[in-house]
């Protein structure tokens, strides 16, 4: 932690603001140049003016873990993507300022006659001090429990208490509008959203039909019932662990690449460009683009499917996880970005994993239908019959899913 390299000349009474923190946690990428007089000398200054004075600095690029903290209270205070800026200054949990916040405004927002106005503010303008065009703001007014309205932007010299006066003025309405929203972020929640997703990205056609296919090759070889069972375990583990470790890759990359909330975005435009490209496989089949397992893969896995052992069964759920990816793994990219920006590293992870347990349920009910040879015939059979309808379903759930992380979560 490092101290705040200044002393203040406080021009206002400490006593007078006794209502005010006197500490902030200020959290900033040291690699960003520009940013260094904005963070040690004005923004200090525009603190120490209402006695807060003790600064304490939290770089989060070479501090891999205070972007951790800094996601975890940005999380706790409900700041949405659009708000999350590259400097976070939080005093106390009321005021939480992002970017390159003007001095009048911090002294709005301070100022003693407004404080029975909101119980809690986020006040963000992200472009550099001197090319500040506009500023945006949101808060929880005093007579509600969550945030209300829509975000507002005003030009950058507008006082804020043209937004404080807008939320007097329409007391009622966003009162009644707040818990209506309450109920819809109900919707917002992401523990829903990453079974569902899991869920549905575990309809997989190309993982089905292997498995069938290695049920059907171990009934030819008169293996028992228990042995089928336990070489189906090992192979839907094995692709349980190839995409976790998938997964865990592709997070990584993110949260180097230190652009979440971008890869988030990104990764919904992915998910429903692929959608649509399974859209075009099923109705426009000269379409060149193909999501499936590569064709030089089929030779490797029927290889292991004939070894009909136990490691072999890992090795060839491992390959399928790793074959399947290109086919539904946009769908996964699409919800790792959105963990990657929404979640702390090990709620994410957790949310990671219940996804990839959500993915294999459908192979394991596939293993438990699978209980004699008539079974996996019928099965193999729908499977093939309805391998058009799983591929549609897939397309509409990764167009749908999307839209869906465009509208609630960015």
């Amino acid at each position: 932690m490092l101290a705040a390299p200044f002393a203040f000349v406080n021009a206002h009474n400490d006593e007078e603001h006794s209502y005010l923190p006197r500490n902030a946690t200020i959290y900033y990428n040291e690699a960003c140049g520009m940013c260094a007089t904005y963070v040690k000398e004005s923004l200090p200054n525009m603190l120490g003016r209402w006695g807060i004075d003790d600064a304490e600095y939290k770089d989060y690029v070479n501090e891999r873990s205070n972007r951790t903290f800094m996601n975890a209270r940005m999380q706790q205070a409900g700041v949405p993507l659009d708000l999350q800026s590259h400097i976070m200054t939080f005093v106390g949990d009321k005021y939480l300022l992002g970017g390159h916040i003007p001095a009048h405004i911090i002294d709005e927002v301070f100022a003693e006659e407004n404080q029975d106005k909101f119980k809690r503010i986020i006040v963000y303008q992200d472009e550099m001090h001197d090319e500040a065009v506009d500023y945006k703001v949101w808060a929880i007014p005093a007579y509600a429990d969550d945030y209300v309205g829509e975000i507002k932007t005003y030009p950058i010299n507008t006082p804020i208490t043209e937004y404080l006066n807008y939320l007097e003025q329409n007391r009622n309405q966003l009162a009644l509008n707040g818990k209506i929203g309450g109920q819809l972020n109900k919707f917002r929640s992401l523990l829903p959203v990453v079974l569902v997703s899991g869920f549905l990205d575990g309809i997989n056609p190309c993982a089905f039909a292997v498995l069938l296919f290695f049920i059907a090759f171990l009934f030819s070889l008169k293996r028992t019932k228990a042995a089928i069972w336990k070489m189906g375990i090992v192979y839907i583990g094995a692709i349980f662990l190839a995409y976790l470790l998938i997964g865990v890759g592709i997070t990584k990359a993110l949260l180097f690449a230190n652009a979440p909330h971008f890869m988030a975005q990104l990764g919904a435009w992915l998910v429903i460009a692929l959608g649509v490209i399974n859209l075009l496989n099923l109705y426009v089949p000269s379409f060149p683009i193909k999501l499936r397992i590569p064709s030089a893969s089929k030779d490797t896995l029927q290889k292991w499917i004939q070894k009909a052992t136990l490691p072999a069964a890992f090795v060839l759920g491992f390959l399928v996880g790793l074959c399947t990816f290109p086919c539904s793994g946009g769908i996964y990219v699409a919800i790792i970005g959105l963990l990657a920006a929404k979640t702390t590293y090990w709620s994410g992870f957790g949310y990671l994993l219940l996804y990839n347990l959500m993915f294999i349920v459908p192979l394991i009910i596939i293993l438990l239908m699978s209980s004699n040879k008539y079974a996996v015939e019928k099965l193999t059979t729908w499977e093939q019959s309805e391998s058009k309808v799983m591929k549609l379903i897939s397309a509409f759930t990764m167009v749908a899913l999307g839209a869906v992380i465009l509208i609630f979560f960015t």
